[in-house]
């Protein structure tokens, strides 16, 4: 199936009252298991590529981003390709070459003003070429190398007020909130903000997206489609079940060298806690 945007998979789902899970990859073997598990749900779902990946792959975004467009292509579910939590301007500009229909802008460490103002540029330069842009406002913590942060602490959520005008000034396509959320986390613990949700679901007049929900429970993530969430991040989840699986295999099998024994296991585990997630979607 040709790749969909992202920006027309995030449309139809806000038009439906419903959420869009969107899930990183780092391997092959992550695309592989997000295609997979769409499928098992019957639902589309957006592949991500962040920054941080492209670093782990020697800072090439082509070799990643090919392999994951080729699985969602090969894939009998809807799927786009996203290119998330990008603070360089040169990996933005290589979005558009590389099959990517959209980019998460990520000047979030930055000054409100600065802030507005890079965000504006790439809005400006991403719309010029096609490309769908969202972007973060408040502090979604968790991210690696950043210290901790207490997603309940005064001033980190985002104000509903604040992201109305950032939203008009930067012309951004979505926005990404803190509400309780925070990136990295292993437990199912994050208790999110259902009242700041709805009413930065009244402020913007764009979709929002959910970072760090690999933390948040399955009810809460329902309640937070149902409060106005649109765009669902997930990642770390599904680390945790390749590692899980993974660790499980070595375990009864100590002596084995063939990685494909126990990646296909981890792979599985993965596609499993995708096809999961999706099924919270609506």
């Amino acid at each position: 199936m040709p790749l969909v945007s992202t920006g027309e998979l995030v449309s139809a789902a806000q038009a439906e009252g419903r959420g869009i899970a969107a899930f990183n990859v780092i391997t092959l073997e992550h695309a592989e298991a997000i295609a997979a598990g769409a499928e098992r749900a019957g639902a589309p779902a957006v592949l991500q590529i962040s920054e941080n990946a492209v670093k782990f792959h020697g800072g090439r975004l082509s070799p990643v981003a090919a392999a994951a467009a080729a699985v969602a292509r090969a894939s009998a579910a809807p799927l786009a390709l996203h290119l998330d939590h990008v603070e360089s301007v040169d990996l933005l500009r290589q979005a558009h070459t590389e099959g990517f229909g959209s980019v998460m802008f990520d000047a979030s460490k930055l000054g409100y003003e600065e802030n507005v103002r890079a965000t504006a540029e790439a809005v400006a330069w991403g719309h010029e070429h096609g490309i769908w842009i969202e972007a973060e406002l408040g502090k979604v913590g968790g991210k690696e190398g950043e210290p901790p942060l207490d997603a309940h602490a005064p001033g980190v959520r985002t104000d509903p007020a604040e992201a109305a005008a950032y939203v008009h000034d930067t012309g951004v396509d979505a926005l990404a909130v803190a509400v309780g959320s925070s990136h990295a986390m292993t437990e199912r613990t994050a208790a999110l903000d259902h009242e700041l949700i709805g009413r930065l679901r009244d402020a913007v007049p764009v979709p929002l997206v959910l970072h760090g929900s690999s933390g948040v429970p399955d009810d809460e993530i329902r309640r937070a489609v149902a409060s106005g969430m649109v765009k669902i991040n997930v990642g770390t989840a599904l680390n945790t079940a390749f590692t899980g699986a993974v660790r499980a295999y070595l375990a009864e099998n100590a002596t084995g060298v063939d990685p494909r024994k126990y990646i296909a296991p981890g792979r599985e585990a993965m596609a499993a806690t995708v096809a999961g997630f999706l099924a919270l979607m609506g």
